[in-house]
């Protein structure tokens, strides 16, 4: 590979590299995996044991068995065909609990920042705009003036 060929990749890279949303990206996906982690301790924590006080412990523990018997043999090899449902309903669970922080308290703040910011621009461009419409009149009617000041300073000369 040329010199030039390695510096213009080399250089391509660095560019991509110091994109705002590459960085952005990345800290989303290190907090994302942080969050889960939390969202996970709190399901298994709080939540899997609030539901395991009318039955189980653990919530993951709930199943059903669809072929019988669904019990280990000696070598603990499962026999018969198990349905897990416990895990599945604890990562809805978990789920659901982390969409809702995500929305309340990521989505609707930034969704109302933005609204407002949005009003406020808003307004400053009607102001803006009714200060041109106001400007434009003022050099209408200074023109005006000058015009019938011309006119009249004509009349007058001999």
């Amino acid at each position: 590979m040329s010199e030039e060929k390695k510096q213009s990749v080399l250089a391509g890279f660095k560019a991509f590299l110091m994109r705002g949303n590459v960085i952005d990206l990345a800290v989303a996906v290190v907090i994302g995996a942080a969050f889960t982690n939390v969202v996970n301790s709190i399901v298994k924590g709080v939540i899997n044991p609030l539901v395991g006080a009318f039955g189980t412990q653990d919530l993951e523990k709930y199943s059903s068995c669809l072929k019988q018997p669904c019990t280990p043999d000696k070598n603990g090899v499962m026999q018969g065909i198990p349905i897990n449902w416990g895990l599945v309903l604890s990562a809805v669970l978990s789920f659901l609990i982390t969409a809702a922080v995500v929305y309340f308290l990521m989505v609707l703040p930034m969704a109302k920042y933005l609204a407002r910011r949005a009003a406020r621009e808003k307004a400053q461009e009607d102001t803006a705009e009714v200060m041109e419409a106001t400007e434009v009149e003022l050099l209408k009617e200074i023109r005006d003036a000058l015009v019938a000041q011309r006119g009249s300073g004509h009349g007058s000369t001999p």
